[in-house]
């Protein structure tokens, strides 16, 4: 019986996160605009919430299932950002400040695929070089990274943008 019961918490623990999962997954797609993807997910969320509900419904005589169905949600989110992590899906914003006026800090981001516009603006300390570059969010990490390379001291902030028109990068990205 006690094989059993373990059995039941792990079978709990596992259907949880994996509902969790498709919850978060859909709930990102639904916040990107992906509609029917969002749709095909939700079909599935809801048949996993359903047998792991029933699961617990038929057992809450036993309080370790209670338990595993909360853990499993918790490491479900956990689980679920991973995985919206992996699939980075749209595109960011990254405003970079720097110190350095070197016109090749853009153009060697342009050069590595980047959609770099810069400008010149003033700061508390004085004049500063000021870019607005735009890339997908797989790319994010990689482009901290050549921004540090290229001035280690640049301020960063980012932010996505819920939708852009015109300019190459719109071009580039019918294509």
């Amino acid at each position: 019986m006690l094989e059993n019961s373990f059995s039941l918490i792990a079978i709990i623990l596992i259907i949880n996160v994996v509902y969790v999962s498709f919850f978060t997954v859909r709930m990102i797609l639904t916040l990107k605009g992906q509609r029917y993807l969002a749709a095909i997910t939700s079909v599935f969320e809801v048949v996993v919430y359903v047998i792991g509900l029933g699961i617990v419904l038929d057992n809450l005589n036993e309080i370790q299932n209670l338990i595993a169905y909360a853990i499993g949600y918790g490491l479900g989110v956990i689980v679920g950002m991973k995985i919206e992590e992996k699939l980075a899906l749209g595109y960011i914003t990254v405003n970079v400040i720097t110190k350095e006026f070197e016109s090749d800090i853009p153009n060697s981001l342009r050069n590595r695929g980047y959609g770099v516009t810069h400008w010149l603006a003033d700061g508390r300390e004085g004049p500063r070089l000021m870019m607005e570059i735009l890339t997908s969010r797989k790319s994010e990490h990689d482009l901290y990274n050549n921004v540090k390379a290229l001035d280690p001291k640049a301020f960063m902030i980012s932010h996505e943008p819920k939708a852009f028109y015109g300019g190459f990068w719109v071009k580039a990205i019918r294509r």
